[in-house]
């Protein structure tokens, strides 16, 4: 019986480490890091483009531009490539901008001045799905889910020689 009940308690842990397992949660990214938003020098001219490559962007997650003397403006992406913000989506120009990210896809940002944008002050960030299109992966195919396997089994071998030796 004792054993019944130490097994259990350990099934019930197993269960709730499972269930509560960390999900992804919203982000707000300050836009250039501590930087911030601003034209860039003449060796900085692509510091957005590397910024928005080392960060995925997801729905729910927001982007803080923080500025002096500037805009934000949200173009499409003619705007964008050709620094062209006669039709805008939205301007901005508190000096401290918070965008939310609502739905995959591209965004497209630059200064609301042309000489800023076009010495780089602008900035393309690429929305991830939540789910994707296609069907999912077998839930042991990447290297990923099998490590997490192999956490769940390693805690539960530990959990049941603890429940054990308690028993």
């Amino acid at each position: 019986m004792a054993s019944f009940l130490g097994f259990y308690f350990v099934t019930l842990i197993i269960l709730a480490i499972t269930t509560f397992a960390p999900v992804t949660a919203a982000e707000e990214l300050a836009v250039g890091g501590a930087t911030g938003w601003r034209q860039p020098g003449a060796n900085e001219t692509e510091m957005y483009s590397n910024w928005a490559a080392t960060r995925r962007f997801r729905i729910g997650d927001s982007l803080r531009f923080e500025y002096k003397n500037d805009s934000v403006v949200v173009v499409d992406k003619w705007g964008y490539y050709h620094c062209n913000e006669s039709h805008p989506i939205s301007v901005y120009n508190t000096g401290n901008t918070i965008i939310n990210i609502e739905k995959p896809g591209p965004m497209y940002f630059e200064s609301g001045d042309p000489e800023h944008c076009k010495n780089g002050q602008r900035l393309l960030v690429e929305v991830i799905r939540v789910h994707q299109d296609s069907p999912a992966p077998s839930p042991f195919s990447s290297a990923a889910s099998s490590s997490v396997f192999s956490n769940l089994v390693f805690i539960y071998m530990v959990l049941i020689t603890a429940a054990s030796s308690i028993m």
